[in-house]
């Protein structure tokens, strides 16, 4: 029988894995390879480094799938305090999943067209570099679209640790706002001509400290369910 402890370490753990994964996949592969209204060059960069845009692919993947013991874990101890909002937050983080998660196809469809294929010589080099740029864009779109699902999930995971206190409210605030950052950075982006986006620059340090903050205290402290028992 694993501990309440324990079990917030797991969470934690996976937390970290998710952030790190998200980083890489986002940061070093995704934002370095790509190079904006650019096709030809994006797709050199592709090729020159398929092994990094292949890890940052199965990055995700990983991010996806450690990612779901973290949110259930939640749901498992939070649900004793408010069920029904945990109930929502568990359905929309799994809507935000599985968008992301088939969302990919369009990330990994630049290997399928700048490949070797006898069937593509139909076409110029040009041609599928840009068709390669094109599902990169029609991924980051999808992304962003995943994004506001998450960014309700982590605002109302955000209220409950407030309310219930069994985490410190400071971080239930941290986290809140979080994915209120993650809604206005999706919805900046839809509204913006040619989806351009400046804010994101500014939307990721509290995204990210938000998010860390809950990560670390499930790892190092873990939940005080006396409070949520309290709260029942």
């Amino acid at each position: 029988m694993i501990s309440d402890k324990n079990l917030s370490r797991i969470a934690g753990f996976c937390y970290l894995v998710v952030i790190a994964t998200g980083l890489f996949s986002e940061v070093f592969v995704r934002q370095a390879l790509r190079v904006s209204n650019n096709a030809l060059a994006t797709a050199q960069n592709i090729q020159a480094n398929e092994m990094l845009f292949r890890w940052g692919f199965v990055a995700d993947l990983i991010n996806f799938v450690v990612g779901l013991p973290t949110v259930l874990i939640m749901y498992h101890f939070f649900k004793k305090s408010n069920k029904i909002l945990l109930q929502i937050a568990l359905a929309l983080v799994i809507i935000q999943t599985a968008i992301i998660a088939v969302n990919l196809l369009n990330q990994i469809t630049p290997l399928l067209l700048l490949g070797n294929d006898t069937y593509l010589t139909t076409f110029q080099q040009s041609q599928l570099a840009t068709l390669s740029l094109l599902s990169l864009n029609i991924q980051s779109q999808g992304y962003g679209i995943g994004l506001v699902f998450f960014g309700f999930y982590c605002s109302i995971i955000g209220f409950v640790i407030y309310k219930t206190n069994a985490i410190p409210r400071i971080i239930g605030v941290l986290y809140a706002t979080a994915g209120l950052c993650y809604l206005i950075n999706s919805f900046t982006m839809f509204l913006s001509k040619g989806f351009s986006n400046p804010m994101f620059i500014y939307l990721a340090i509290p995204i990210f400290i938000g998010e860390l903050s809950v990560c670390l205290w499930l790892l190092i402290k873990g939940i005080d369910t006396t409070k949520l028992e309290n709260k029942r």
